[in-house]
């Protein structure tokens, strides 16, 4: 019995060149400000018009600021990249859900919560972080820019199918643990690159517990590990997220979509290259000490020792720690920090605000922290107001910003400063990938929160 990843990379098969590549069909092309100039160049430059623009959807993110949206964006460089993408949106008849429009917000938010992104579907984005979107039941992947173009003049894509994995995590998480604890523990395991040439396949109590906002944490981070990329079997939660949902199938054609979601799931006697299992018991609130999401560990352990590092890495290892200003043995419950931020395509939904205010509430944050809490779609925001997160937030001391991708990447003006320690919700913590010279401790919205409120790394079970 094939396993759901065959199952729907088959289905989307157009040919297979011996020896070569597969060419797949893709369902969604999703396109951001970013990576999509050059293929829209390369597209004039050979006179094609894209293949299927009723398949293709555009949004700036990336440069977007979280603040006055409606005025000029001030850096040159983004505001250059923004009116390319609204230039070529309109020269190519493509879908763009516009900065400034209630549509907006982080693609990889904005995909699911509308309904584009479906069971059973191909899709892919010229961003890494597409994996997210796995967690609807699709296969999706991040491409190069040269594939988008590819993508944009056919449809298809050229690629080597890669291996299949499962991994299962059962059990019941602890209080306090959140799909985002699962991930970076499973990256810690695993390494940024034990996932390297596989599909991983998310299964267990744990997952199928998971609301579709953890799962989408969890696939979001599925590079981080090294895969191609992850997702989850669709299940009664997933058909009833979709359901009525703006592009979500309506009438006749969503019980023909739900009679095949149904069937998409890996048969019992399925053979994967590789299965992992898990237990949940083993995980708690993690945070990371160094420069890649493997290097984390549970909130109150310590930094590993050097002897318990290969010889091989321990030069890397090394010089990570320094670069983070820890040193090997380290505890780091109760260092200092300066900047919290909630948000980015990995946590930037509504469950990840209801968390963080659920800590924060009828507390103050800390005087010596800057706290940036980010929607990672207008949806999201006009749900943070209708539930009155905004109103507990602010008491407390914060601002809800306006939505984009903000500081998960510095490409925008909300940058951490040199030197400076941030405990983010985003997806990598990379030399510099928060600004020139930040420091990035990777964190779920609860230890983010109680960052945030103490000023100092803080193990939201104690709270």
């Amino acid at each position: 019995m094939n396993t759901l990843f065959d199952k729907i990379w088959d289905k989307h098969v157009v040919q297979t060149i011996k020896d070569g590549p597969t060419q797949l069909y893709i369902d969604r092309l999703y396109c951001h400000e970013v990576t999509s100039p050059q293929a829209f160049a390369g597209m004039r430059e050979r006179g094609l018009k894209c293949f299927r623009s009723d398949k293709i959807y555009c949004m700036p993110d990336h440069n977007t600021p979280t603040h006055d949206q409606d005025k000029p964006v001030d850096d040159p460089i983004s505001r250059k990249q923004l009116d390319t993408l609204d230039k070529n949106c309109d020269d190519f008849g493509l879908k763009e859900f516009k900065m400034n429009t209630k549509d907006n917000g982080i693609i990889h938010v904005v995909g699911p919560e509308k309904g584009l992104s479906l069971p059973g579907m191909t899709i892919v984005c010229g961003d890494s972080h597409t994996s997210t979107h796995g967690a609807m039941g699709a296969v999706a992947f991040g491409i190069g820019t040269s594939e988008v173009e590819m993508v944009m003049a056919s449809q298809c894509i050229l690629q080597q199918k890669p291996k299949s994995m499962r991994i299962n995590i059962n059990g019941k998480l602890s209080p306090n643990v959140v799909a985002k604890d699962v991930a970076l523990y499973l990256m810690s395991k695993l390494t940024t690159s034990g996932a390297t040439g596989y599909f991983v396949e998310y299964s267990g109590h744990v997952v199928r517990d998971m609301s579709m906002e953890g799962r989408l944490t969890l696939c979001n981070l599925s590079i981080e590990m090294g895969a191609r990329g992850g997702f989850v079997a669709p299940d009664e939660k997933t058909f009833e997220y979709i359901k009525g949902r703006e592009y979500a199938p309506k009438g006749e054609e969503w019980d023909k979509a739900l009679a095949y979601w149904k069937t998409l799931k890996s048969g019992d006697d399925a053979i994967f290259d590789k299965e992992l299992n898990f237990n949940a018991s083993d995980i708690a609130p993690r945070i990371t000490y160094g420069t890649n999401p493997g290097m984390g560990i549970a909130i109150d352990k310590t930094i590993p020792t050097l002897d318990t590092i290969d010889e091989k890495e321990q030069a890397s290892f090394m010089k990570s720690l320094e670069y983070m200003g820890f040193a090997p043995g380290e505890k780091l419950l109760g260092h200092s920090i300066d900047y919290v931020f909630l948000g980015a395509c990995t946590n930037g939904r509504i469950e990840d605000f209801r968390a963080f205010a659920n800590i924060v509430k009828g507390k103050k944050k800390a005087d010596n922290v800057t706290a940036w809490l980010v929607p990672g779609s207008w949806l999201v925001d006009e749900q943070i107001r209708e539930e009155g997160i905004d109103k507990i937030v602010e008491a407390a001391g914060f601002e809800i910003r306006q939505p984009g991708c903000s500081a998960c990447l510095a490409m925008n003006d909300d940058k951490i400063p040199a030197g400076k320690y941030s405990v983010s919700t985003s997806n990598r913590n990379f030399e510099g990938r928060q600004g020139p010279g930040s420091r990035t401790i990777l964190a779920s919205p609860l230890v983010a929160a109680a960052a945030a409120i103490t000023g100092k790394i803080t193990d939201p079970r104690t709270l």
